[in-house]
């Protein structure tokens, strides 16, 4: 198996700025399973030829999918490499933030003194106005 290497901030880019278009997130979907003509796709859709075309390139550039010819068609299937590459970015900012509220939540549990304000003066000093 060969190792996965960490997406560039170029790749990042390429791939969140991909996925920023529901129709871009459809045509990923719609290939995941089966690989598609553009021509298919575009059928579905209510835009021009071209305008799927566009999608598909963007897509493409971003490493997504991967598109190939078959006489006049262009076929065109989700990458899975790709995909597992974006998901274990995310993964890696996920594990980020469960630490950072974890913290959170162990700081905020904690016996640690509360903080000293008008409303809620320490429980060893007088009362202001008595």
């Amino acid at each position: 198996m060969v190792a996965q290497r960490e997406l560039s901030e170029a790749e990042t880019d390429r791939v969140f700025h991909a996925l920023a278009t529901a129709t871009r997130r459809d045509i990923l979907r719609r290939t995941i399973n089966e690989e598609q003509s553009v021509s298919t796709l575009a059928g579905d859709y209510d835009m021009s030829f071209a305008a799927v075309q566009k999608h598909v390139a963007v897509l493409e550039a971003a490493g997504l999918i991967i598109k190939r010819a078959e006489g006049r068609e262009r076929l065109v299937r989700a990458n899975p490499e790709m995909i597992a590459r974006a998901r274990a970015l995310l993964a890696r900012y996920e594990e980020l933030w469960r630490a950072r509220v974890s913290r959170l939540d162990d700081l905020l549990s904690s016996d640690a003194p509360r903080r000293e304000s008008p409303n809620n003066p320490p429980k060893n000093s007088p009362k202001r106005g008595n």
